[in-house]
């Protein structure tokens, strides 16, 4: 019996398939099944089945093995989820990697081959690449298929990015739909060849925008990568494919990915700290939207964003005049052809490549001789600065260009030879004195000029800018937005019509319009009985006008007219959070995905205006009805009267009018007036609570204590019963986790002490990742107690009013 007993351990050891354990490969009488993995030999991969915030949805991933704060970066059937039932991953003959569904052994997902081998394996390779291949044959050149050939949304290092010419293959990275869903999103990341290579991202078919070309250290206008110590960029271009590849040159984890609201980050694991951190990401501001300026133009993270490069003027100038750049620049005389000269232009984002030709070796003043036989050639430079050599010729307009003195590079556009007097270094000493001559009598005129402007200004009443063509703000604030007439306004308004009226905050009543062209707007109307005044309306102007992101909303211009002041925004379909939010009914539109998509893209706004503008601006009044919300409840923050900027070197201010809405304001603002980031943290984390219990933070009550809303979230968060938080209608139990993770960022964002408090940079990536959290200490204002500072405000019933009217509050002296 004991010889029969081991025989049959023999048999059944050699029989059943080997899918117990980890390995790197599997041949056709091996799968891989949920719970089992395949791990590189080097023990740094491992591929296997994981589920997304859905549960049901079941994939194919590959991860790094040993790092606990997982990021999946490759995933087989993104666009086919197994649903309800577990899966098998297998080879099969001729040569395919297959995911069958363990249920019914229906094809899920499969890989694909132009040939048949006789003894196919799936391999998991070193490098992280899946590869599938004959048994007796590892010549990369001759793989059946492989996952470098079809990445997802992430590149790691040797993972190729561009064009193969010979296979016809480009591999581009795709940003996930969700951050729970792996189905292709909008957003890409491609290395084009078309002209000289450059990087391009694109919002489906459309750049949305763009690095490069390549200039021997980098992609012009894209993070220095060279100040980096764990990895290098390396660009492959030959007639066989064109690509860029990182290296790392240590052992440390770094990853390259597209995420789904569109930027290109660079992350590196980060042992110390245990946890990934986010070195370089793109756009990097929003000079990078894509060709902004027009041709010749160039964007500057100073206002205006947009100017004529030197010696050039603007196309359309009336269009310039409305902020409309699209037309761009012309040369101000124009070219010949012949005895054309070159003047540089240094420190800038090189423009778009796709029209141009490269010449490998070619000396700069070579380079430029090339130029000039061309009647279309515009520009040129020396590309390669690692080397000195190498020559790219621009062949047509140049366009999207980006002012960066620091680490931009050099261009050398074609000028009329009469621009030849005006080169620097081409006429004598006399020349030189001649120059500087001038430019004092122009510094002079200016300074005088501008005194006279000043004493003028102070004198002219706001009815004086009513002329077509004017701007609002005063001249050296360059808002440059254009100016409505009255009756363009009343028109569009139906005479301000009580069936247009969307609402009505501390401004004043807001109104929905149309202008002639078929274009919605929304008008806020500056109210007599408003407590903002003539201070906040150009406030807003100043600031809204300099600042673009895709999370704040846009002004479009406005109208004065005697005491009528009016801002002209873009039209919000969905109006403003509070109004879906805290409504019975309508709060069923915003679901939990939704809802953390709004927490995303207001914190995302934040981070913009904190630390990405070129003002670093403090918001001061950031509330439910200040989020507006697109068609596709995208938020917009908005309302920027209250705002303040900061320098540099500035990290908090004061001030003895605090200005602000009750249930948002920090201690320290409140009390003491103290504003910093930190007072946006902690309105950033009411919101949150908000969103998450779909309850107002001020007039809450509560059956067992007298608490606020921000106090009993503490308090259940305590106990342990931060569940009892959320919001009944959100009937989604599988997201309970990521609910709970975000409660207790809000609570981390309210807490009393603003150094305790997270900046938004850490929220946005606490948002993003499933991170050890650090305990929440007690927030500010933790119970309802009466404020003595109320009796001080503009107006009591104001500040305690339902629909959160901004108040203004003067510290006593």
């Amino acid at each position: 019996m004991e010889i029969l007993q081991k025989g049959l351990a023999l048999v059944f050891l050699f029989i059943i398939p080997a899918t117990f354990g980890a390995t790197n490969t599997i041949t056709t009488s091996q799968m891989i099944r949920d719970g089992e993995t395949m791990v590189s030999s080097d023990g740094v991969f491992e591929l296997g089945f994981f589920k997304t915030g859905k549960l049901t949805n079941q994939y194919v991933g590959l991860w790094y093995r040993n790092i606990k704060v997982r990021r999946v970066v490759w995933v087989a059937n993104r666009e086919a989820p197994l649903t309800g039932a577990g899966g098998v991953l297998k080879v099969i003959e001729p040569g395919l990697l297959v995911l069958l569904n363990d249920t019914n052994g229906a094809a899920v997902w499969s890989s694909k081959s132009s040939r048949s081998v006789q003894n196919p394996i799936a391999q998991l390779l070193d490098s992280g690449n899946l590869v599938v291949r004959d048994a007796n044959d590892e010549r990369p050149e001759n793989f059946l298929w492989q996952s470098f050939d079809h990445p997802t949304d992430t590149s790691i290092p040797g993972m190729k990015i561009g064009m193969n010419y010979v296979t016809g293959i480009e591999t581009y990275l795709t940003s996930w739909k969700s951050n729970d869903d792996p189905a292709l999103g909008d957003f890409s990341t491609h290395v084009d060849p078309t002209g000289y290579p450059q990087v391009l991202l694109k919002n489906g078919t459309e750049i949305w925008s763009r690095v490069g070309p390549w200039n021997g250290f980098g992609f012009s206008g894209g993070p220095n990568e060279t100040g980096e110590a764990t990895y290098k960029i390396h660009l492959v271009m030959n007639e066989k494919e064109v690509y860029v590849f990182q290296e790392i040159i240590d052992k440390s984890v770094t990853i390259a990915l597209v995420d789904e609201s569109g930027y290109q980050q660079r992350w590196t694991w980060v042992d110390g700290a245990q946890n990934w951190v986010k070195f370089t990401y793109l756009p990097i501001d929003s000079c990078d939207q894509y060709k902004l300026c027009g041709a010749y133009g160039k964007c500057s993270t100073n206002t205006p964003f947009c100017r004529c490069l030197d010696r050039f003027v603007p196309k359309d100038q009336e269009g310039w005049a409305r902020s409309d750049r699209s037309n761009g620049c012309v040369r101000r005389n124009n070219l010949s052809c012949q005895g054309d000269i070159f003047l540089k232009y240094p420190g800038i984002k090189l423009p778009d490549s796709r029209n141009s030709r490269y010449i490998e070796i070619l000396a700069l003043e070579d380079c430029k001789a090339e130029c000039l036989k061309d009647c279309s050639c515009m520009a040129c430079t020396q590309l390669d600065r690692s080397k000195g050599t190498g020559c790219l010729l621009w062949l047509g307009d140049l366009i999207d260009m980006k002012d960066q003195p620091e680490n931009g590079d050099d261009i050398y556009i074609r000028m009329s030879s009469s621009e030849a007097e005006n080169v620097a270094g081409s006429e004598g000493k006399k020349k030189y004195v001649t120059v500087a001559v001038s430019l004092t009598s122009v510094l002079v005129i200016i300074l005088i000029g501008t005194g006279l402007f000043l004493y003028i200004r102070k004198r002219l009443s706001y009815q004086n800018l009513r002329m077509k063509g004017q701007h609002f703000g005063s001249h050296e604030q360059n808002s440059e937005l254009p100016l409505f007439d009255l009756s363009t306004i009343l028109e569009a308004t139906d005479r301000f019509s009580i069936n247009n009226k969307l609402g009505e905050g501390g401004f004043g009543p807001v109104y929905k319009g149309m202008l002639e062209g078929g274009q919605e707007i929304a008008v806020k109307r500056l109210s007599k009985d408003s407590m903002q005044g003539l201070d906040e309306f150009k406030n807003e102007i100043i600031f809204i006008a300099k600042l673009q992101h895709r999370n704040l909303v846009r002004l479009i211009g406005g109208c004065i007219n005697g005491e009528e002041k009016m801002l002209i925004y873009e039209y919000m379909p969905n109006k403003s959070l509070d109004m879906i939010l805290f409504d019975q009914t309508k709060s069923m539109l915003l679901d939990w995905k939704k809802r953390f998509s709004v927490i995303n893209g207001i914190a995302r706004g934040l981070l913009y205006l904190h630390q990405d503008s070129q003002l670093r601006v403090i918001h001061r009044d950031l509330k439910p009805s200040n989020v507006l919300l697109d068609s596709d409840m995208n938020p917009k923050i908005s309302d920027f009267g209250m705002a303040r900027s900061f320098r540099e070197n500035e990290t908090e201010a004061k001030t003895r009018r605090v200005v602000g809405t009750y249930g948002y304001m920090s201690p320290e603002y409140a009390i003491d007036g103290m504003f910093s980031t930190k007072s946006d943290v902690f309105s950033f984390g009411v919101l949150v609570i908000e969103i998450v219990s779909g309850m107002r933070n001020r007039g809450f009550s509560h059956d067992y204590d007298n608490l606020n809303l921000i106090g009993h979230a503490w308090t259940l968060y305590k106990e342990g019963r931060s569940q009892e938080l959320v919001d009944p209608c959100l009937a989604e139990p599988f997201y309970i986790s990521e609910m709970l993770r975000i409660i207790h960022v809000g609570l981390l964002c309210v807490q009393k002490r603003p150094e305790d408090r997270p900046s938004m940079f850490t929220v946005v990536f606490m948002l993003s990742n499933e991170v050890v959290l650090p305990d929440a200490k007690q927030p500010g204002f933790f119970t309802e107690r009466e404020v003595t500072i109320a009796q001080s405000s503009t107006s009591t019933n104001t500040a305690n009013s339902a629909n959160e009217i901004t108040i203004t509050m003067i510290e006593a002296r």
